[in-house]
């Protein structure tokens, strides 16, 4: 009993102490109610005041616009130059593999580690010509390439309209979005021929008349 007691008491004041923290401090300031929009709402309304004022079209006219200048004139790639210096070199294409290859099985195909040229299983069947159809001289050095070599190139872009020499030409021509070969070849100048030298891949940036 003597115990129950002192558990009754204990559980009073420690009741009596919280009533003491919990008093009542009144009101600072003046209180709002919380009425923030939901973003979807705002968002939904701004299109909605934008359609009604035409600048939606406007901008959708705009960006159409911008999107086809985009795939007619893709932007050049930076860092090149017109051949100054013709110069030849070769390039291994062999890559060492950074991860085990599995199949859909999970059964290993080809160990980290692994070494491979990918001229041993695939030859390149037509050599690349590189250069920017910005500049007449050469696009014409392009053109007599071309015919050189009846038309067993394939013609890559570095900066101008594909489009419009696609249509000049009669061919398929081709643009190195963002690089990618270029850097991959280690090319500088422009025009450059890459061609296939049994294992290596040789690259010769041709001088221009």
């Amino acid at each position: 009993m003597r115990r129950l007691a002192l558990r009754v008491l204990s559980l009073g004041l420690a009741l009596a102490a919280a009533s003491a923290c919990a008093a009542d401090l009144g009101v600072l300031g003046p209180t709002y109610g919380i009425a923030e929009p939901h973003l979807l709402d705002f968002i939904q309304q701004r299109l909605r005041d934008q359609e009604r004022s035409g600048e939606l079209q406007r901008l959708l006219r705009e960006a159409q616009v911008r999107g086809i200048d985009a795939v007619k004139h893709p932007a050049p790639v930076p860092g090149l130059r017109a051949t100054e210096t013709a110069r030849s070199f070769y390039i291994d294409p062999s890559f060492t593999l950074d991860r085990n290859i599995v199949d859909a099985q999970g059964r290993l195909l080809f160990p980290a580690g692994t070494r491979k040229n990918p001229l041993d299983v695939v030859s390149l069947s037509r050599q690349l010509l590189f250069f920017d159809a910005r500049d007449s001289r050469q696009v014409a050095r392009a053109r007599e390439l071309m015919t050189r070599y009846e038309g067993q190139l394939k013609p890559i872009l570095t900066g101008g309209s594909y489009l419009e020499l696609m249509k000049a030409w009669q061919r398929p021509v081709y643009f190195d979005q963002q690089g990618t070969l270029i850097r991959r070849f280690g090319i500088r100048q422009l025009p450059a021929l890459v061609s296939q030298d049994g294992r290596r891949l040789r690259v010769d940036e041709l001088a221009l008349p």
